[in-house]
């Protein structure tokens, strides 16, 4: 596993482990000048659980997803389609 792939091994593992339906769950991978944003792609009846009260859940993605980044010298944004 190379450390560009680290943030999205990471949050595809989070994210499948929290989704009702794992097969559903995908990332979707583009670059945005410095920043390698990941689009999230799950079921529509997983979003909710996802997104979490106040958006608490995605947050905690985010920050863990961030971290992983920061170590691997990368600048990451995680989106939910």
């Amino acid at each position: 596993m190379t450390s560009a792939s680290l943030p999205k091994d990471l949050a595809l593992f989070i994210v499948k482990r929290l989704a009702d339906k794992p097969d559903a769950v995908s990332i979707e991978e583009e670059q945005d000048g410095d920043t390698v944003v990941l689009n999230l792609v799950v079921d529509e009846t997983d979003k909710g659980k996802i997104i979490g009260k106040q958006g608490k859940v995605i947050k905690a993605i985010r920050s863990l997803v961030g971290v992983a980044a920061s170590q691997a010298g990368l600048r990451v944004a995680v989106e939910i389609d």
